[in-house]
């Protein structure tokens, strides 16, 4: 391509797209204490995993059926894992699940509804496996320029937000029996680049006069990091650990509600300036997998390390406990009060 075009076209879609280049210019750090990667942006998830054998693991993989799920699940299922793989449609987790080389098994799972996460949860526990590792991929963007509720909850907090929480909190005891248990909360960069100014709007989560598909993203991606922080908290003293992360700018169908202009654009952006899928899987399979980060919980992790993002709502305890709260009132009597396994009562 010629040069002055391929600017022009960078430049126009940035224009289109800024929200997915806002990043530039945040102040990030590595994380202390946590040991860094040889790896970087450009790494695949197949080199992130190369050696490693996990025949006898556990996985499970929500938003298997395409992009960095499917990517997720198919590099896993190659080390020797079983792959639990789950789709809103059962019949698009089977056709995934089929071109994988290796052994997965497709589950249904709506994360708007809550009886289809039980039910999902439920199949999952009931063969007694210990989980290993736990991706909480799955998620929607959406493109339609209004708020949107499910039962009542604004949409992209319900989904990608409480839909998960519950489907954690429903196979806890799977994780408590693995010998050593992890969750990887895929989150993005709009959790500090993207949110209201307050972090999580408790009080008008449909964001008022202020919505944007933007902002309700952004906001549910900053209750993923806010999510695993507490749970990481929670878990101090197990053997389960906890982390977030940005998989990258990638062109997946996450896209699919936005309008074709932004798509164009975010899709010339992502030639020019992201990853590929195989690159964006990377960091998922690296915090799922790397021996070195059996000890490493409560992090967020970008381009396959642990970092700080300073002047963020990252690591707000006093936020992520209301969010806590919150979440558990939400959902009522969906949630299962688990017992830890060190406890004496």
């Amino acid at each position: 391509m010629n040069p002055r075009r391929r600017q022009l076209l960078k430049a126009s879609a940035a224009g289109i797209a800024l929200p997915a280049i806002a990043a530039c210019g945040v102040d990030k750090q590595p994380a202390p204490g946590v040991p860094r990667s040889e790896f970087n942006e450009d790494s695949t998830a197949e080199q992130v995993t190369d050696g490693l054998d996990l025949s006898g693991k556990h996985a499970v993989v929500t938003g298997c059926t395409s992009g960095i799920g499917f990517e997720t699940m198919r590099v896993l299922a190659l080390r020797g894992a079983y792959v639990v793989g789950t789709s809103r449609s059962l019949e698009r987790a089977e056709a995934a699940c089929k071109r994988v080389v290796g052994v997965t098994s497709p589950v249904a799972l709506d994360l708007s509804d809550r009886g289809s996460i039980i039910d999902c949860a439920d199949k999952i526990r009931v063969s007694g496996r210990p989980v290993d590792m736990l991706v909480c991929n799955a998620g929607i963007r959406g493109g339609s320029g209004r708020a949107e509720t499910v039962g009542g909850i604004e949409r992209h907090f319900a989904i990608n937000h409480l839909g998960h929480f519950l489907f954690v909190n429903r196979l806890l005891d799977r994780l408590y029996t693995a010998w050593q248990g992890r969750i990887v909360v895929v989150a993005s960069r709009t959790s500090y680049t993207g949110v209201p100014d307050e972090g999580i709007r408790f009080d008008d989560l449909t964001l008022g006069d202020d919505y944007s598909d933007a902002l309700a993203y952004g906001q549910s991606k900053l209750a993923n990091v806010l999510f695993a922080d507490g749970l990481a908290r929670r878990l101090v003293g197990t053997r389960i650990t906890a982390n977030s992360l940005h998989p990258g700018v990638i062109n997946t169908e996450i896209d699919r509600n936005l309008g074709r202009l932004t798509q164009f654009a975010f899709k010339v952006l992502t030639a020019l300036t992201g990853k590929t899928i195989e690159q964006g899987a990377a960091t998922s399979c690296y915090v799922a997998t790397n021996p070195s980060l059996g000890a490493t919980s409560g992090r967020y992790f970008e381009d396959c390390n642990a970092v700080t993002v300073m002047s963020s709502h990252h690591g707000d305890r006093a936020l992520s406990d209301r969010l806590w709260a919150m979440s558990e009132s939400m959902l009522g009597d969906a949630i299962i009060r688990h017992t830890r396994p060190d406890s004496e009562s």
